[in-house]
Formats: structure tokens, C-alpha cells, sequence
């Protein structure tokens, strides 16, 4: 195991924070957490019910999954109000896309059948697919995961298509944003010696409380210069470099993986 004693790092996330904390402390480093986005309990999820009800009532003829543990939460919380049954066979009647194998996965652990599962496991590839095949006149559910895709859905939409966007985990503001203010404290004083994202949300919010704060340009100088910025994927990169910060991110969108990554970039060479 590496040795990363004195080395702090901040996690972002709220969902599996416990499993990365815990595999980034067995390498000895130190860890801020500071969650900044909240996941909106799914049950408590009016806007996810009302989309539920509406493929219920209207039905669809394609079905497109874009994260596999979205897809389980949403069957889970279609359960819970007693529409599971109902909703798994009005989608087995649709044509199903998923985004690659943990949704490929999601889709057969509840009994339906992907027709097509984009390769490289990207939303571009997905949604590139559904347009090439056509989608004028079909009603669409898009099973999002935490935030909406528009520049995806709104190329859909201008096809032709009717979408019914049904988002389970949507993430909001945490209610106590306190550690979210300490972790930019130990950023802009040096303190933090990388940070990591599992969301795009989360970076995008740590950009907009700097802002809020009036230390936006601080801490672009601080990420700027030696602060490793470890994303998971480049969606959840995206605020990041768009605000011209480096980043680093796995060849695979795993937890695992950024864990890893993390380690080797942080690991002094011997």
C-alpha cells in the first residue's frame, strides 16, 4: 500500500463516500469530506413520481438508460409506491438503450433486454445512436442520473421525439454547508493537497461557492497551480476544465479506479 501520511485530500461526494474514504485512509492520507451536493431522498421525489405516472399512463416506445444504479432506483422507488409491476411491463415493451454494461446489467436484473449498449459507455455515443436510428414521433423516456443532459435531450426533442425526462437522484445543495466552507478554507490556504469529484454538480459547486464568497479567482489560482483535481469521468470534469483547470481522470469511470489514479499521482517517486 502507498504512503500518503500528512497528505489531505477532499472528497466531494455524498453517495459511497464511506468505501472511497475508507480506501484512501488504508493509503494513509488524510481526508476532508465535504460533501457537496445532496442526493434528494428517492421516495420524498415528487418530480420522479409524476414521471413515473406519466410513462404509466402514455407509455413509451424507447427507453434509454444512462447509468445503471439511476435505472435500480428508479424501479426501486416505483416499488415503493406500489408501481413497480406496472411500470417493468409497460417498458418491457419498449425498445431498450442502455449506456454501457452497469446499465446494460441494471436493464437484465429486472427482466428486460437492451437492444443496444453504446460501447465506449459515453452519453455522446447513446444519444449519437437513438438519432441515428431515428426517433420521429416516438415518446422517449430518458432515465437521467442527477442532473438533466440538454445537450443531449434538446437534439432528441428537435428530432421529433417526445421525451419524458425521469431523473431519480436528483442532487441539490446539503442542508449544512459548513464542511463545503472548510474544505475551500483548507484549499486557499494550502492546505489540501488534491481534491476529487465523482459528479459534475459537486465541481460545479465548489466553483459557484467560491464565487459566492468572493474568492472565485483565489481558488482558480489555487486548482490552477498544485492542487490535483481527480474527476471520474470527463462529464464530471467538465466545469472544471471549462474554467481552465487541469484535471486528471481513469481510463475506466470507476470508483476503483480513480482511487487508484489518486494514489499513483500523489505517491512520491522513490
Amino acid at each position: 500500500m502507498a504512503d500518503l501520511a500528512g497528505v489531505v485530500i477532499g472528497v466531494t461526494a455524498e453517495r459511497r463516500a464511506e468505501e472511497f474514504i475508507g480506501a484512501l485512509e488504508r493509503n494513509g492520507a488524510t481526508v476532508a469530506h465535504a460533501p457537496l451536493i445532496h442526493i434528494v431522498p428517492l421516495p420524498d421525489d415528487t418530480q420522479l413520481r409524476a414521471a413515473t405516472e406519466r410513462v404509466l399512463a402514455e407509455g413509451v416506445d424507447i427507453l434509454a438508460v444512462t447509468t445503471g444504479a439511476g435505472f435500480h432506483g428508479w424501479i426501486e422507488a416505483a416499488q415503493g409506491w406500489g408501481l413497480g409491476d406496472a411500470l417493468l411491463a409497460v417498458l418491457a415493451r419498449a425498445r431498450v438503450f442502455t449506456r454501457g454494461p452497469k446499465g446494460k446489467g441494471a436493464v437484465r436484473g429486472h427482466g428486460l433486454t437492451e437492444e443496444w449498449s453504446a460501447p465506449q459507455e459515453s452519453n455522446r455515443e447513446l444519444f449519437g445512436h437513438l438519432l441515428g436510428d431515428g426517433v420521429s414521433g416516438k415518446r422517449i423516456a430518458v432515465q437521467l442520473h442527477g442532473s438533466p443532459l440538454p445537450e443531449f435531450t434538446d437534439a432528441l426533442a428537435g428530432a421529433g421525439a417526445v421525451l419524458v425526462e425521469v431523473q431519480p437522484y436528483r442532487w441539490e445543495w446539503p442542508a449544512d454547508l459548513g464542511p463545503a466552507h472548510r474544505l475551500l478554507d483548507g484549499v486557499l490556504e494550502h492546505r489540501v493537497r488534491a481534491l476529487a469529484f465523482t459528479s459534475a454538480p459537486a465541481s460545479s459547486n465548489l466553483l459557484h461557492l467560491a464565487w459566492q464568497r468572493g474568492s472565485y479567482d483565489e481558488l482558480l489560482t489555487a486548482l490552477r497551480g498544485d492542487v490535483l483535481c481527480a474527476c471520474v469521468g470527463s462529464v464530471t470534469a467538465a466545469p472544471l476544465e471549462a474554467a481552465g483547470v487541469r484535471t486528471v481522470q481513469p481510463a475506466r469511470q470507476r470508483l476503483g479506479a480513480l482511487v487508484k489514479l489518486i494514489v499513483a499521482e500523489l505517491t512520491p517517486e522513490p
